[in-house]
């Protein structure tokens, strides 16, 4: 579709200018019209070829986009028009990327486009959900109020989400310092024992044995060893990438003993907090079930979410369903049921979201709390064992001389 360039001005006198992709000259007339745009001068925009490199590590971090959020909903409430509020945010970016952007949304609300389609070309930083509220906010006139909800809803969002991987940093650390250790051990420590044992002479132990032939075998193997990693990785990224893959491995994600509870309380917080935003900004429920159930980020979640939502065009109520897909826990099922029930649904999961972001930082405590020692119990089985195993011929000796 063509693009044309027009300039005009309103009906305050003030001048106007912007950009326009239509069928015709006379649609961008006919449009102009609309938005009370007098005598424009309209002509085509020339093709022009733009060659860019590509932005290394370009993309807009969470912290950024609630700050935006904030200030214009600050902005927005203060009664500044939403091309100048663009124009003060995009300016004073410190982002490039994310300042391209808001002069791209500028200049598209300048042509004509709503607010929310102008978000909705740049599905990288404007998801669904933000889009979608905003629309709604668009069109009942609360655009601020939608804003300030979406600002916090993305804060409490990246708060479970910064919990739940914190709690991962510990058992990642002492696994990756085990692994190091083993193949020090493997590569360096190891054979100068061995040299040593044989200039002992004797028969070595079992377990001795068994270290100095893995040591061996690590280091004669050892590009097919990481090979055989390598493939490993693949194949399960193959795997996951797959949908019945990505369906196994969710599912299993939420049965597994010490991050099932955690995963399953983050996942329910996150839909009561997702859904409880969008009805209290007036999203219908079928729209806003769908949109939640693309973000859950669990494929079980997601198929739960939408079997729910099946039933409900069918004409069935919320809480039957839910408790159906065995996925959410009954006191869950239950409060909906009852917010259903009295018309307040949006109150109702607002609280629970609220409960269950506190369980969430209750289950990381717990699920830290078992690993601790589980990790260390296998760190000194490994690395103890690997010791013990090289100092038992010097026991056996040291028995030998005192004898």
């Amino acid at each position: 579709m063509p693009v044309f360039v027009w300039e005009g001005r309103n009906t305050a006198g003030e001048l106007k200018k912007g950009e326009m992709e239509a069928k015709s000259e006379q649609d961008v007339q006919s449009r102009l019209r609309h938005m009370n745009i007098n005598s424009p001068a309209i002509k085509k925009k020339g093709i022009s070829i733009d060659i860019k490199m590509p932005e290394l590590f370009a993309g807009v971090s969470i912290k950024e986009l609630v700050l935006f959020t904030r200030q214009f909903a600050t902005m927005i409430d203060a009664g500044l028009p939403l091309v100048q509020c663009l124009d003060i945010l995009a300016s004073q970016n410190g982002n490039p990327f994310f300042k391209r952007i808001l002069f791209q949304i500028k200049s598209d609300v300048e042509g004509g486009a709503t607010f929310a389609d102008s978000l909705k070309k740049h599905p990288k930083v404007f998801d669904d959900l933000f889009v979608n509220l905003v629309a709604a906010g668009e069109i009942g006139g609360v655009l601020d109020t939608i804003l300030n909800r979406l600002a916090i809803f993305i804060e409490k969002n990246m708060q479970v989400i910064k919990k739940v991987k914190g709690a991962m940093v510990y058992p990642l650390i002492i696994l990756g310092v085990t692994i190091a250790s083993v193949i020090v051990m493997l590569v360096w420590v190891i054979p100068t024992f061995e040299k040593m044992f044989k200039n002992m002479g004797g028969q070595l132990p079992a377990p001795t044995q068994f270290v100095i032939d893995l040591s061996k075998f690590f280091q004669s193997y050892i590009l097919f060893i990481l090979g055989g990693i390598a493939l490993v990785i693949y194949g399960f990224r193959q795997f996951y990438a797959s949908a019945w893959g990505r369906k196994i491995f969710d599912r299993v994600m939420l049965r597994a003993p010490i991050f099932g509870p955690v995963i399953r309380k983050s996942a329910v917080a996150k839909f009561t907090r997702t859904l409880g935003t969008m009805l209290s900004s007036g999203v219908p429920l079928l729209d806003a079930l769908d949109i939640v159930a693309r973000s859950a980020g669990n494929k079980t979640i997601e198929k739960a979410i939408y079997y729910v939502r099946d039933k409900i065009s069918e004409g069935r109520n919320i809480a039957e369903p839910l408790m159906e897909t065995k996925v959410f826990p009954p006191m869950v099922v239950q409060m909906i049921g009852v917010g259903e029930a009295t018309g307040a649904l949006d109150v109702m999961l607002t609280k629970i979201a609220e409960f269950y972001e506190d369980e969430v930082d209750d289950a990381v405590s717990a699920m830290t709390t078992m690993l601790e020692p589980l990790m260390l119990v296998v760190v000194a089985t490994v690395l103890g064992g690997m010791l013990i195993a090289m100092y038992m011929p010097i026991f056996s000796l040291a028995g030998n001389v005192k004898t």
